[in-house]
């Protein structure tokens, strides 16, 4: 493993985790004794399944992107927003059938978290989820959180 700060080579594991099909890794350079984190996970091939059919490759990155959206501002790290969405892409590949999910059960899956992790994020990530249009349907959502 390469070292992100000198690019040494050697560097040795000071600890590891391992939940939701990724393996954490704390890890120390040798040179210039920095630490750094490291994330393990097995890929496999995965299709989204569209609202209009469409087909396109899974992309984790594209899941991180809309959690780092709907935390912004919200008391989380780059670490737990990290945590957060290997434990998302986790579920997917768990719940996907046949190399094929449905881009409306990520969603599902997103929103759950959410929910159960920040009611501000669960909202900033439904409003755009769902499309809300008036003030109204945002109020509506915000009830069902009561």
């Amino acid at each position: 493993m390469q070292c992100p700060y000198c690019l040494n080579e050697e560097t040795k594991v000071n600890d590891s985790r391992d939940s939701e099909g990724v393996t954490r890794r704390r890890r120390e350079c040798l040179k210039c004794e920095k630490r750094f984190t490291t994330y393990e996970r097995v890929f496999i091939d995965l299709n989204v399944v569209k609202k209009d059919g469409r087909r396109e490759k899974f992309n984790r990155e594209k899941i991180k992107r809309g959690i780092e959206k709907a935390l912004q501002k919200r008391p989380f790290t780059e670490e737990q927003i990290e945590e957060i969405t290997s434990e998302i892409e986790a579920r997917v590949y768990r719940t996907a059938k046949d190399k094929d999910i449905k881009s409306g059960k990520i969603g599902e899956i997103i929103m759950n978290k959410l929910k159960k992790l920040d009611q501000m994020a669960y909202i900033r990530f439904v409003s755009v989820y769902k499309e809300f249009e008036t003030i109204s349907d945002l109020k509506k959502e915000i009830g069902e959180l009561k």
